[in-house]
């Protein structure tokens, strides 16, 4: 099994780290630079970057944040929000990001993810879902911080998006996102047996307890966080060891 990735979620708002609850309400946090060598020190697998607000202007305006941040961490980074072209993934790339995280451009054209994918690789290419629960066992993709629907099924859209080029997902619970209640574990392991490419669950950790029962029942391969980080409610080296200590496979810092 591939090691457990562990992976601090920046949600970014003009040159702001900022952290809301269900993707709303949003509270400035300071300076995202700051944050992110932080998290790189204490040993975090991966860093996102999300522009929250790229697809109300659109674009992405995270290309100097990304810049100054991959001149002093040295871990994959991940970066989302208003990518709508080829042009706007190389720009991101070229800044220094790792991966993009396409959503609210795939819905509307799903085959960016496979003219991106053959670009750079599938490898760069995450699809984000923002998931809302509609009925029991049931979650509708949305676009723009959880405010537009989109009529997609979740799971299918998933899979959709796997066979037109993502080499991974980004399945943020809108419904959990920012209330320290736990990951949404039925939409997580839905996703997971419904795909071939690792998922990452994002929104809702609140405890180690959390993570570890995500990764046990839900079957991700790595869990985002936000809030329980940059209010220091949880330090990452004892949420690896946690992690380690319950068996899963993580790496060694």
């Amino acid at each position: 099994m591939s090691n457990l990735r562990i992976i601090p979620r920046l949600d970014i708002k003009g040159a702001n780290l900022i952290k809301g609850i269900h993707l709303e309400g949003l509270r400035v946090m300071g300076d995202p630079q700051e944050f992110a060598l932080r998290y790189y020190q204490a040993g975090a697998d991966e860093l996102i970057y999300m522009d929250v607000v790229a697809s109300l202007y659109g674009r992405n305006n995270l290309s100097e944040i990304i810049r100054r941040a991959a001149d002093q961490i040295y871990i994959p980074i991940t970066v989302g929000g208003g990518i709508r072209s080829i042009d706007d993934a190389r720009h991101m790339l070229r800044s220094g990001a790792d991966k993009v995280a396409i959503n609210t451009a795939a819905v509307g054209r799903p085959e960016l993810l496979t003219e991106v994918s053959r670009k750079f690789g599938s490898q760069a290419v995450v699809l984000s879902i923002e998931a809302k629960q509609i009925a029991p066992g049931k979650w509708e993709a949305y676009t723009d911080n959880g405010r537009e629907r989109t009529g997609l099924d979740v799971v299918e859209w998933a899979q959709r998006g796997v066979k037109l080029g993502a080499g991974e997902i980004l399945l943020t619970s809108v419904d959990r996102e920012g209330t320290r209640k736990g990951f949404d574990t039925d939409l997580v392991r839905q996703v997971s047996a419904a795909v071939s490419v690792p998922v990452i669950a994002s929104g809702g950790m609140g405890s180690t307890d959390d993570l570890l029962s995500i990764v046990k029942s839900g079957h991700a391969d790595a869990v985002a966080m936000a809030d329980v980080l940059h209010y220091k409610r949880l330090e990452l080296p004892d949420i690896r060891i946690a992690a380690r200590d319950a068996g899963f496979a993580v790496r060694s810092i």
